[in-house]
């Protein structure tokens, strides 16, 4: 298994578990979180207390309004919507690189997609669900970068996509010369092809034609079109394509019996019947069989480090 995992840097909503923050006072013990600490250098940030709201503080909400959601605190009718505009812009401009977010969910701060937007700021019910303030500046600010609320990382699913994409943007952007950057795209070929084969193919067309121009902006390009590749999580079919390329190194030495079994299994997978883990697991046992380095090198077998594996889904 892999010795040395880059550590992410990620900006995260402070009341998951690093302050007592959320307008009641309390602070959000997430297991999720917890486990990242070990892996993670984290940056929390609390946008209501930025903009000088206090703990325990009036709840603020999201009105629509002509132009979009405004943010209001109904106990004192105040519009709180440029100062978390103006603070956001000025957070996120500042933050530097980082690989990705953890924002809480329903917030109307930081919310990615589920911020209750109501009728009016004193009654009314609600009318619609959209980002958080904080939330809308993140996405336009880093459009590509992986983003996640903590109820979305409770799916094991949704979990490993998170954390594949990130570590992988972690030890990309410690590439430094062309030479490590083809050596990074081999190593996530198989887990690219699985994501998306047309991108992986532009990245290697990219590589080929590389030489002579300046490698920033040929990473700068590169790590665009990862992180587009990998957008979404991977389907079972293409996954499983993948796999059964994979199988092909091993066809040659295998009994029929242990054929049909991983067939079996591969089937299994693609209606969902079987997990990942089980034609993963049988296909690194043979690698290590017979030392397959190409296989065993292959970031599809350890996308991110093998203590977070075993997080159970909720």
């Amino acid at each position: 298994m892999e010795a040395f995992w880059p550590r992410p840097r990620l900006a995260i909503s402070a009341c998951l578990g690093f302050a007592a923050v959320r307008y009641s006072g309390e602070l959000i013990p997430d297991k999720v979180v917890a486990a990242l600490r070990e892996h993670v250098d984290f940056v929390p940030v609390c946008p209501e207390v930025e903009i000088g709201l206090g703990v325990p503080r009036p709840t603020v909400r999201l009105v629509r309004g002509e132009d979009g959601p405004r943010m209001v605190q109904p106990s004192t009718g105040e519009d709180l919507t440029e100062r978390m505009r103006s603070f956001s812009e000025g957070f996120l401009a500042g933050l530097g690189s980082v690989e990705g977010f953890i924002l809480k969910n329903r917030s109307p701060t930081c919310a990615l997609k589920d911020a209750k937007v109501y009728a009016r700021a004193d009654a009314g019910g609600v009318v619609g669900r959209g980002p958080g303030l904080f939330a809308e500046a993140v996405e336009r600010a880093f459009p590509l970068l992986p983003k996640e609320d903590e109820g979305r990382l409770s799916s094991a699913r949704i979990r490993a996509h998170f954390f594949t994409r990130i570590f992988a943007l972690a030890r990309l952007r410690r590439v430094e010369d062309l030479g490590g950057l083809m050596a990074f795209h081999a190593r996530y070929k198989l887990l690219l092809l699985a994501y998306h084969q047309g991108e992986a193919r532009q990245l290697g067309r990219l590589l080929a034609e590389a030489k002579g121009r300046p490698f920033p902006e040929v990473r700068r390009v590169y790590e665009e079109g990862f992180l587009r590749a990998t957008r979404l999580p991977f389907r079972l079919g293409p996954m499983a394509d993948t796999l059964l390329h994979a199988f092909g190194y091993f066809k040659k030495g295998l009994a029929p019996k242990e054929k049909a079994h991983f067939l079996e299994l591969l089937a299994g997978f693609r209606e969902e019947r079987v997990p990942l883990e089980a034609p993963l697991a049988l296909l690194r046992s043979w690698a290590l069989r017979w030392e397959e380095g190409y296989l065993l090198d292959q970031a599809l077998f350890a996308p991110y480090p093998e203590p977070l594996m075993s997080l159970a889904s909720s």
